[in-house]
Formats: C-alpha cells, sequence, structure tokens
C-alpha cells in the first residue's frame, strides 16, 4: 500500500486550507424531487466535498424539488444572487442558452461519461461554449451532468417500428429534441419534467422522451406500457452554475475548492448514471414497461433520420445569428 507521509498529507491540508474571514454559506437550489439521482451524486455529493476539503468554512442551504422556482426560472435566480448556485437546464432557457443544447443531440456518445467529459470541455471557464454563451450570461458553469440517451416510452401505443410513433403527442424538452420529434412525424410537446406526470395523467401526453434514470424518481412507470432500447433520441444537459458576480466575490481559496471540486464530481457522477441506467432499466421492466427492441432495418431508419438532427439544429440557429456550427464542431471533436 502506497504511504502518503505526514509532511505530504500537511502540505496538501495547507494547500486548500480556507481562512475563517473566508467562510461562506452558499444556497443551492434545483429542480430535482428529493432522492432523485442527478441530485443525489453531483450537487450533494459536490456540496459534501466542499465542505470536507474547505474544512467546513464552506458550507451549503439546500433547496431542492423546485422550492425557490421553477426550473425554468433558476438561471434567472443565479444571475439575480437570489441563489449563489442554481441548476440550469439549457432547453429550460433556449432564449438564454440555445448553444448549450449542443449536449443534448444525438451525436456520436453512448454514455454519460462520454457527452459529459465532451461537454465540460467546452463549457467549463475559458471553453468555446462559456466564451461565446455562458460568460455573456454573467454564469460559470461548475459542474455538468449529460445524460444517458433518451429512450421513448408510450403510454398506451405499442412500439413495432420506426413508424410508431406517428401522431403521439410527445413530450420534450424542446430545442434539439423537438427536431428529432418532428422527424418521427409525432408532435412535440414542451413540458418540464416534474410537470410530465400529471400531463401523462390527464392525457396532455401519449408518450415521453426520457431517461431511464428518470422515470422511477418522477414515478412515471404507473402511467407507461412500452419503451424503445439501444436508440439514441438525443440526451439532456444539466449544469449547475454561479453567478461571476457571486464568484468574483470569494476569495481566491474558496474558488480553488469550488472549482476542483466540480470537475472532481462531473466525472465521478456520469459514472454513476450509466450504471444507474442499467440497474433502471430492469426495475421499469420490473414495474410492467416493455422494453422493445426494434428490427434492425427500422431501428437504422431512425438512426439515420437522428444523424440529421445536429446540422439541422445548427443551421436554424445560424439563421438567428448564433455560431452553432462552430460550437457543434467543438462539441464534436471534443468526443473521445
Amino acid at each position: 500500500m502506497r504511504m502518503i507521509s505526514t509532511a505530504g498529507l500537511m502540505a496538501a491540508l495547507l494547500a486548500t486550507a480556507i481562512p475563517a474571514s473566508a467562510a461562506e454559506t452558499l444556497r443551492v437550489g434545483d429542480s430535482f424531487p428529493v432522492g432523485h439521482y442527478i441530485a443525489e451524486n453531483l450537487a450533494k455529493v459536490w456540496m459534501d466535498r466542499v465542505t470536507e476539503k474547505s474544512g467546513g468554512e464552506v458550507k451549503f442551504e439546500y433547496f431542492p424539488a423546485e422550492q425557490m422556482g421553477k426550473a425554468k426560472d433558476l438561471l434567472a435566480l443565479t444571475q439575480s444572487s437570489a441563489l449563489d448556485v442554481g441548476y440550469v437546464g439549457a432547453s429550460y432557457v433556449s432564449d438564454k442558452l440555445p448553444l448549450s443544447s449542443v449536449g443534448e443531440l444525438p451525436e456520436a456518445f453512448t454514455t454519460s461519461c462520454q457527452g459529459t467529459k465532451a461537454f465540460w470541455k467546452i463549457a467549463q471557464p475559458g471553453g468555446a461554449l462559456d466564451q461565446v454563451e455562458f460568460a455573456p450570461n454573467g454564469v460559470r458553469v461548475l459542474m455538468v451532468m449529460v445524460l444517458p440517451a433518451y429512450q421513448i416510452f408510450t403510454k398506451d401505443r405499442e412500439i413495432t417500428g420506426a413508424d410508431s410513433f406517428k401522431g403521439l403527442k410527445v413530450r420534450t424538452t424542446g430545442g434539439a429534441k423537438e427536431i428529432a420529434t418532428k422527424l418521427l412525424e409525432a408532435i412535440p410537446v414542451q413540458i418540464p419534467a416534474p410537470e410530465s406526470r400529471e400531463a401523462l395523467s390527464r392525457g396532455t401526453l401519449d408518450a415521453l422522451l426520457f431517461p431511464n434514470g428518470s422515470i422511477l424518481p418522477y414515478e412515471m412507470q404507473p402511467f407507461l406500457k412500452y419503451a424503445t432500447t439501444g436508440l439514441n433520441f438525443g440526451s439532456f444537459v444539466v449544469t449547475y452554475t454561479i453567478s461571476q458576480q457571486k464568484w468574483d466575490s470569494l476569495s481566491p481559496e474558496v474558488q480553488k475548492v469550488l472549482a476542483e471540486t466540480g470537475e472532481e464530481t462531473t466525472f465521478s457522477a456520469c459514472e454513476v448514471a450509466d450504471k444507474l441506467d442499467v440497474s433502471d432499466r430492469e426495475k421499469i421492466a420490473a414495474a410492467g414497461v416493455q422494453y422493445v427492441e426494434l428490427p434492425e432495418a427500422d431501428a437504422k431508419k431512425i438512426g439515420d433520420l437522428m444523424a440529421t438532427v445536429g446540422d439541422q439544429w445548427a443551421g436554424d440557429l445560424e439563421t438567428r445569428g448564433r455560431p452553432a456550427k462552430a460550437i457543434l464542431q467543438a462539441f464534436r471533436d471534443a468526443i473521445e
């Protein structure tokens, strides 16, 4: 076993020591229900690690489950300093962060960690996406997660082939997944995740574009009968941001701990997401949802359609004066 010398340990502790005068209590808010795997393995792990590494000098007040505001409002609450650190789902604020949906495209990544690491490269402070979108909005990214590939879950309609989704009202988060839904000749309905269960029960939705990992926390399984598997209809980008104004008010020591721990937790959380994607699928199937593997020809047809989403997404945003083609290429280059 490799041993760490007492002197080395003391040096490491002193390197991140935070003076009592720099003590902080930061307010963190998101929209995830209590127990959701993203909050449990990203936000809460990050807070615990920061408090530990700071020797207890940085503490947190945590507001889950939209206690501070709806998912779409959390960016504005962070910018206004009502929150110090806020969850931002890019699709919920596509008017302000349209380019951040690049991580939601059905691109050439198959795991959460592949997508997360690529998105982190362009969204971290100084990255291509940070320079054109996050920084101009007065926030900086502390940690991210790109979820495992989304599947389609239907309320009643049996899934038999590529044409099974025609006419269905499908929950999306807008942006890239709206394009994908239209390519399937379905009807996109933009509804935040916390409101989707009620929409299913009322018949406002016929189907969901959702990751396996979010079905159980939002208790969707009683309203679902069929689901795809092995396809990629896109993903969802989770970021936790801090306003630049708040960041600038922090001591260098606190900044260092927040930033280093954010990157560390980003990479550990995506590994958990990938493991849960498999185990959650098994639990959902046990609850009565039938996963369907489409015939090879139908799967290829859908794959070919999804392969066009990225360029269409970029073209649409370019007409609005956004450098989407450059950001899409930067994201593609970052995928390993």
